[in-house]
């Protein structure tokens, strides 16, 4: 496991962290008085249970046939962490909006839980969107996606086989595939690379033997003195009452921690290959002038076709986009996503 810390390491490498507090208006478990909230359920097409929450405005005299909104979390996460908080703060903009558990995640089916399965969590946003065209409250025409963090990548796949997502907008987004295959900045090695394959190869062998399951530590569980900047901004969030979460599901807090022996299957993801099919719907990408994925927006907006914008919030870092609603633009996601799904 020496190679798989070595590559963590450099996954992860020195940038300088936002300030660990409740600062920028952090509220990650915001319960809004404005809108209604609905525990939802539906099959994607390996017919495996999403489990999501469905967001509509609590107003006099409700009109139906809105726009809707389909808003993943990040990566390891579960929708109570990021994404309920920007499904709420949507829908008192007018929309109907669903945050959902990606699958293997959360109260979403699927076992081993914390699988990193791509093309599944691909689906799931199409299944959601099957849901939403049911939906009595919802416009079938006007539906739109956000992906916050690694839930990025999932939409923008999503979107170039699924032409009902009008209106594609990420926040603070992560390449999956990109950051596994070479990390941030490109500080991964070819051969780093393939040591961390053949480490997971031959955890999938222990396991199918009976082995218990390995996770690769997303967040770490205490800090030290060795803890890189990153990790500490993360902590901030996963690992304090500022953004931790135990799904019911769980005995214990897991998020932020995916399978080891699946990892090969983000190696093997390429959701910005292709991206400029998704043109003309338009695509709206969401970073911060100091987050360390910023690169990563940058990436898709430089290889997107028109209509299409890159956003840059000054002062930000990356999990300050997670919670912190002073900081985080929300009116211009509602105006991205009330022009472009008109």
């Amino acid at each position: 496991m020496k190679i798989l810390t070595l590559l963590l390491g450099v996954l992860i490498s020195s940038f300088t962290a936002t300030a660990a507090d409740m600062s920028g208006g952090a509220d990650n478990f915001y319960q809004s008085e404005k809108v209604t909230r609905q525990k939802v359920s539906f099959k994607n097409q390996y017919q495996m249970t999403v489990v999501g929450d469905l967001f509509m405005p609590e107003e006099e005299g409700q009109r139906s046939q809105r726009p809707a909104i389909i808003i993943g979390h990040p990566m390891g996460a579960v929708k109570e962490q990021s994404a309920t908080l920007y499904a709420q703060k949507l829908a008192e903009q007018g929309f109907v909006t669903l945050a959902i558990d990606l699958s293997f995640w959360g109260e979403s089916e699927g076992k081993p839980g914390h699988l990193i399965s791509p093309e599944i969590y691909t689906d799931d946003f199409s299944a959601a969107v099957d849901y939403l065209s049911m939906r009595p409250e919802v416009d079938a025409d006007k539906i739109g996606a956000l992906g916050i963090c690694g839930s990025g990548s999932f939409v923008i796949s999503a979107a170039k086989i699924d032409p009902r997502m009008k209106a594609i907008a990420t926040v603070i987004m992560y390449n999956m595939g990109a950051v596994f295959r070479h990390g941030l900045n490109h500080t991964v090695t070819s051969e780093q690379r393939k040591a961390l394959i053949k480490t997971a190869t031959e955890q999938r062998l222990t396991e199918f033997k009976g082995g218990e399951i390995a996770y690769i530590p997303g967040t770490v569980n205490r800090l030290d003195e060795k803890t890189s900047a990153i990790q500490r901004e993360f902590f901030d969030f996963y690992r304090t009452p500022r953004g931790a979460y135990t799904p019911q599901a769980e005995k214990e807090e897991l998020t932020t921690k995916p399978m080891l022996s699946s990892i090969g299957k983000f190696m093997n993801f390429y959701p910005f290959n292709d991206i400029e099919t998704i043109s003309p719907r338009p695509m709206l990408f969401i970073t911060g002038d100091k987050a360390h994925s910023k690169e990563f927006s940058e990436d898709a907006y430089n290889r997107a076709a028109q209509p299409k914008e890159l956003y840059i919030v000054p002062g930000a870092g990356h999990v300050d986009l997670y919670d912190r609603t002073d900081i985080i633009p929300f009116a211009k996601l509602a105006a991205f996503f009330k022009t472009s799904l008109k």
